[in-house]
């Protein structure tokens, strides 16, 4: 089967819902074997929220959803908006573009690598800024940040433990905002 990858812009934020809608849509035998795939590329980050830290995904793309699918059937499927909710149009409008190959190996590519790669991290931290140690044996002390370190994600901070400021060196996930 001869396939090219095509973008479909969505609602931002509604993405997963799109696709649900344009598998379900897919079910027909009609286009039984002329869809191959459907994705959303995304990474995974890392967030703090209430002192708690956790990974999630995050789009990368946020608003847009690949297809790869037969070009013989983007005529009919190209008004995917009438018919499926979140959806708005292909790339293109009325005459769909397929993604050259090298665009395609370079998004796949980047697929592979974010799935692959350590979590980022959403939390930016800033000198002088004062934060809360979650982690490790200074939990509760705070301290202000005397070093940012983005590439090994950690940080140095100035703490003050008996009367003394101290310096420490911790990652970002020993770490919170929320002071």
């Amino acid at each position: 089967m001869n396939t090219k990858w095509y973008v479909i812009r969505t609602v931002t934020g509604k993405e997963k819902k799109a696709v649900e809608q344009l598998e379900a849509e897919f079910k027909n035998p009609e286009y039984e074997g002329k869809i191959k795939q459907i994705l959303i590329p995304m990474e995974k980050v890392y967030m703090s929220r209430k002192g708690k830290k956790y990974t999630t995904q995050r789009n990368y793309y946020p608003g847009y959803v690949l297809i790869e699918v037969d070009p013989s059937i983007i005529g009919e499927i190209k008004n995917l908006n009438k018919r499926v909710n979140n959806v708005i149009e292909f790339l293109g409008g009325e005459k769909p573009i397929a993604l050259r190959p090298d665009e395609v190996n370079r998004i796949l590519g980047k697929m592979d690598e974010l799935s692959m790669a350590d979590e980022k991290t959403l939390d930016i931290y800033h000198i002088g800024e004062n934060v809360k140690i979650i982690d490790g044996p200074f939990v509760g002390f705070v301290g202000s940040i005397d070093e940012v370190n983005n590439d090994k994600k950690r940080v140095k901070l100035g703490v003050n433990i008996f009367g003394r400021k101290t310096p420490i060196e911790l990652e970002f996930n020993q770490i919170d905002k929320n002071v």
